[in-house]
């Protein structure tokens, strides 16, 4: 017997194909173990995330930052980023919208604008407190919690929006295609 456990002896005429089974069989065999193997892991990997964020969700938000992918490589070389982007920008350009920019145009005329949006300090801290502390933090990478604690930010939190946008923004003042 040339493979314990199999009917396979080398003095057969047939030997290359049983071999060829035999060596498929074994790959199907291990590429199985092999999904179910991810499969074990990846359910593993669920449920200490989940037994993790019951537990203390601060940690799990820190495991799931990862600075390697975030910055990886060196960066674009500045000379270059300059030269394409002075490329692209410092060419006039004439745009001819077409006639469904004006159509467009008549159909907003009819549309009220919105009320002036005023924020207080007041709404901000409203909005801050039914904040949950450890959620993922935002685009300023500030957890609720610190922002809730930080009372004198509020006011300027509540100003920002009217240096962000002093007045309502009109989109069709201007004229396209000029």
């Amino acid at each position: 017997m040339a493979f314990a456990g199999t009917n396979i002896s080398l003095f057969q005429p047939d030997i290359t194909q049983k071999l060829t089974e035999r060596i498929d069989d074994l790959k199907q065999k291990i590429a199985a173990w092999g999904k179910r193997i991810r499969r074990f892991s990846e359910r593993s990997r669920r449920f200490n995330q989940n037994r993790l964020f019951q537990s203390d969700q601060k940690r799990l938000y820190i495991s799931l930052e990862r600075p390697e992918v975030c910055g990886a490589g060196p960066g674009p070389d500045q000379a270059d980023t300059v030269t394409f982007w002075r490329g692209l920008w410092s060419e006039p350009v004439n745009h001819s919208e077409g006639p469904w920019m004006e159509v467009v145009a008549s159909q907003s005329a009819s549309v009220t604008p919105m009320d002036p949006v005023t924020i207080t300090p007041e709404d901000v801290v409203e909005a801050v407190r039914r904040a949950p502390n450890w959620k993922s933090p935002g685009l300023d990478g500030l957890h609720h919690y610190w922002l809730k604690g930080f009372v004198v930010c509020h006011a300027v939190l509540a100003g920002s929006r009217s240096e962000v946008a002093p007045e309502p923004l009109h989109y069709w003042d201007h004229s396209f295609g000029s």
